[in-house]
């Protein structure tokens, strides 16, 4: 095992110093370098030099020329390629499809600086200057591009990234295990084209050669020429790779492309608590590379935030976590998060306050069910629905109040959002707690919306649990003397959301006095169940018809959800006379918007 460095080299005189002639593995991002936890690259680049591998970051190339591509040489086992922690397409488009004036994952905020399919461009270059050097493709882009996938900015269905992208092999996921199992592997001499077998992995094959072998444990899902041009079948092939995301009961996935076979292996098993606690007690700098003159600003809002635990099971229509980190919960032990706050209460720049505790979602940190260890998560049931989970917040409670001892810290706010339904559910004293010690004046929730239909579809509570807890959270902060507010996340232009549907949560917005600045208008991004509506018009899991609002349509329900914004007044209007609702626009109490003298 080689000493971690204080900053993972990104050039040749940094290699110098550390002795390295040449590197084992090169990583390239489309993000600034920043060596924290909560970025990818730095993380899995200390996973690799902790198993024993020397490794190289370059960062955000120049990819319309071969210097910056160059630069660190050639590795001696392969090139990880990722686009950064945000998919490029989203991170350089709006929801409306215009450019992005800014890019937080780049020093001083500037724009511009990765390629649209940043993953491709990057592999199509690397590829043509080093022709018999691995490429493996990570991140988000990749993980969820491994099937064939609806593309909003083109409006088509493209093909598997690795179908598109000169590349080896996608590791699929959180990287960590099937990265180092694939490094020991290479180094070891085996050939990246015979190593088909990793799980958390997607790979390719050729034809002739899938004809030869037994197809008997695979589960083969629509070809990419059908569900391009069949929208049921689309919908179809969606449901099947959905059913094989668990790391037990799993299958191989396959799906034919005109020029490759697609194989996805089992996703990868989750890694222990003892595996997370070593890998988060990783001396990370939780700073940006020196080489940067202007801040990244992506860094300033988790600097000081602890990823506690990793997966979710909530399975939220709109959101591509149960094919990315997976269902099963896997937590860190309480030592552990104690350990990297100390550390990090040392910072000279540490000012007492932990910015968050959390995981995709806050509140399910030590949260697990008796049948994920042996079974898997269930094909046919949502653990949200599930008796078997145990949902007790006893563990983070206590967690809390731990790091609230460490000296130096001033507040454990909790930054990420929680499932309000898990708190209605649990006896213990988290709400209390959480009201008098972990909210920095606002609580993000995010019910989404509060129309019973929509809920379904998105997989989210109703209306009335909201409402349960928000009274809850009032009460909780009157008793303690403290005034606290929710902050609610709603979404327009969701699949089976109407204009009618819009209305009536304006008019719950407006009748509940809440703050809407913070919406999302829904982006259909690749492997969510959402996106598969969004495209097919067809609910997955039920192969049902759905409502889906595109267009002109989209537009008029965002801004029905912020209808106090004047700059919507016009599109307001046209949903208030699409739905037969003009009794909403007047100077009366119960109206939206009031009456101007013309309206066109």
């Amino acid at each position: 095992m080689k000493p971690q460095p204080h900053f993972l080299p990104m050039s040749i005189r940094e290699a110098q110093k550390l002795g390295i002639a040449e590197f084992d593995i090169i990583l390239i991002t489309g993000d600034a370098y920043v060596d924290h936890p909560s970025f990818g690259t730095a993380l899995i680049g200390r996973v690799l030099w902790d198993a024993g591998f020397t490794v190289g970051i370059i960062s955000q190339l120049d990819w319309k020329t071969d210097a910056d591509f160059k630069k660190l040489g050639k590795p001696r086992l392969f090139f990880g390629v990722s686009s950064g922690n945000v998919d490029p397409m989203v991170n350089n488009y709006t929801a409306n499809l215009k450019i992005r004036r800014d890019d937080v994952y780049s020093p001083g905020g500037v724009a511009g600086l990765r390629p649209n399919r940043a993953a491709i461009v990057y592999s199509d270059k690397l590829h043509s200057i080093f022709p018999q050097t691995p490429i493996v493709l990570g991140g988000i882009e990749a993980s969820l591009r491994r099937f064939a996938h609806y593309d909003c900015w083109s409006d088509t269905v493209r093909q598997s990234i690795l179908a598109d992208a000169p590349a080896d092999m996608v590791i699929f996921g959180m990287g960590e295990r099937q990265v180092v199992e694939l490094a020991s592997r290479l180094s070891k001499g085996e050939n990246i084209k015979e190593i088909t077998d990793i799980a958390g992995t997607s790979i390719k094959m050729e034809i002739s050669k899938w004809r030869t072998i037994g197809h008997e444990n695979y589960i083969e899902i629509p070809a990419f020429s059908d569900v391009s041009r069949d929208k049921e079948l689309y919908a179809r092939a969606f449901f099947q790779h959905y059913q094989q995301q668990d790391p037990i009961r799993g299958r191989p996935v396959v799906q034919a492309h005109p020029k490759t076979i697609i194989i996805q292996n089992k996703p990868a098993m989750p890694l222990s608590t003892e595996e997370l606690d070593h890998i988060y007690e990783l001396p990370f700098t939780r700073m940006q590379h020196p080489s940067y003159n202007k801040p990244v600003p992506a860094l300033a809002p988790v600097k000081f935030s602890i990823v506690s635990h990793r997966g979710c099971f909530a399975s939220c229509s709109f959101c591509a976590l149960t094919h990315h980190q997976g269902r099963i919960i896997q937590s860190r032990s309480i030592g552990s998060v104690v350990r990297e706050v100390e550390r990090m209460a040392k910072m000279p720049d540490f000012k007492g306050i932990v910015q968050d505790v959390g995981g995709p979602t806050a509140n399910m940190y030590s949260m697990s069910c008796k049948r994920w260890e042996k079974e898997g998560a269930c094909a046919d049931k949502r653990c949200m629905d599930c008796a078997s989970v145990d949902v007790n917040h006893k563990n983070l409670v206590e967690l809390l109040r731990r790091l609230m001892e460490i000296r130096g810290v001033k507040k454990v706010f909790i930054g990420s959002g929680i499932r309000y339904d898990l708190v209605l559910k649990d006896n213990s004293d988290y709400m209390s707690q959480l009201c008098e010690n972990h909210v920095s004046g606002h609580l993000k929730v995010a019910p989404e919306h509060i129309v019973k239909h929509v809920t379904d579809i998105m997989h989210k509570p109703g209306k009335e649990g909201f409402e349960d807890f928000r009274k809850r959270f009032d009460a909780e902060n009157k008793k303690i003397g403290k005034k606290q507010y929710i902050l609610p996340y709603f979404m327009s232009g969701h699949p089976g959301c109407t204009v009618e549907d819009m209305i009536e949560l304006a008019e719950y917005i407006r009748d509940n006095n809440l703050y809407t600045e913070q919406v999302q208008d829904f982006t259909p991004t690749p492997m969510t169940a959402s996106t598969c509506m969004y495209y097919t018009g067809i609910d997955p899991f039920t192969m049902e018809k759905v409502h889906v609002a595109k267009g002109r349509e989209k537009r008029i329900q965002r801004a029905l959800l912020q209808y106090r914004d004047e700059n919507n007044y016009g599109f307001v209007v046209e949903g208030l006379r699409m739905a037969g609702r003009e009794d909403l626009v007047g100077s009366e109490r119960k109206c939206l918007i009031k009456r101007r003298r013309t309206i066109n």
